[in-house]
């Protein structure tokens, strides 16, 4: 099992920046010490391999000081938090290749979405269209970079992978999805799934083919429709306000397989960090079953909206 703890923000519900709207105050932006975020990743019973990655990482601002005459520089505010970036890359294609696709596919979105924060920065901020085309094509330049390296390397060939990536630039969130790894939010109680699985089975399911129920049962409803660097990639990107007391939650499908969204909600309103309800998603995706690699992201806010 391969963990990590850092701070981050968490995932909430969809909306979108309307220039005529009056949005409610989010309050001020959390705080490091206010934030509580835990990722890992095991390969399950099953599979030799671990096919998935994740990321959770902090895009800052900083100052370098080398020399200079004032007392304490610590008010200058050298590494000031801009943004929270935090991703599951689900390989598919073979033990090497899907490992290599959900690895070289964070790499790649890292960079992307870093240049694109200038974009972000720079246009109105009442209007975020334009930064979420730019994420768009990050996934879409990502997608050629893997499709390219696969027909180029005779071991890497059918190499693809999902894509879950939630960015953070309080009070604004973006989640960006290709494939099948999920988000979820919990809110007063609630739990959403706030992305859309790309699967050959949700196509069917708005075809009228299948039920819900009954296409979960089917071999379609691991079948993706959409990967970066498969036949075809679709990225979907959602812009929405976030605010504090919600908890997020990304995951592979691993998690997903094995374990209902009444459970995921259930250890959610029982959590007491974000570690700990980690490890016991995790735990109850293994005794299920651990048929699959399982990945498990949880964040959210603590210590209260307090200003600072």
């Amino acid at each position: 099992m391969t963990g990590a703890q850092m701070t981050s923000p968490s995932d909430v519900a969809n909306t979108s920046a309307d220039p005529g709207a009056v949005e409610p105050d989010p309050g001020p932006r959390p705080l490091d010490s206010q934030l509580d975020v835990y990722g890992l990743t095991h390969p399950g019973k099953k599979r030799p391999n671990n096919e998935d990655h994740f990321l959770i990482c902090a895009l800052q601002k900083r100052m370098q000081v080398y020399h200079t005459s004032l007392p304490d520089i610590s008010h200058l505010g050298a590494n000031e938090r801009m943004a929270f970036l935090i991703m599951v890359a689900d390989g598919v294609g073979g033990a090497a290749a899907g490992e290599e696709a959900s690895r070289l596919a964070l790499e790649a979105v890292t960079r992307y979405v870093s240049g694109a924060l200038h974009c972000y920065y720079t246009s109105d901020p009442h209007d975020d269209s334009n930064f979420m085309h730019e994420l768009e094509q990050a996934a879409l330049k990502v997608h050629n970079e893997i499709a390219a390296a696969s027909e180029s390397d005779k071991s890497l060939r059918g190499m693809a992978t999902t894509l879950t990536l939630f960015l953070g630039i309080w009070p604004r969130g973006y989640l960006l999805q290709v494939g099948d790894s999920r988000a979820y939010n919990l809110k007063d109680g609630n739990l959403t799934q706030t992305t859309r699985d790309q699967t050959m089975a949700e196509e069917l399911i708005d075809q009228g083919v299948f039920t819900r129920a009954d296409a979960a049962q089917t071999k379609w409803a691991h079948v993706l429709s959409s990967a970066i660097g498969g036949p075809q990639a679709a990225p979907v990107v959602r812009g929405f306000d976030q605010s504090w007391g919600q908890v997020g939650l990304m995951c592979s499908d691993g998690l997903t397989r094995h374990v209902s969204d009444d459970q995921i909600r259930d250890r959610l309103m029982s959590m007491t960090s974000s570690r700990q309800a980690c490890e016991t998603l995790l735990q109850d995706a293994l005794d299920a079953g651990g048929t699959d690699n399982i990945t498990v992201i949880v964040a959210r806010t603590i210590g209260g909206n307090q200003k600072e």
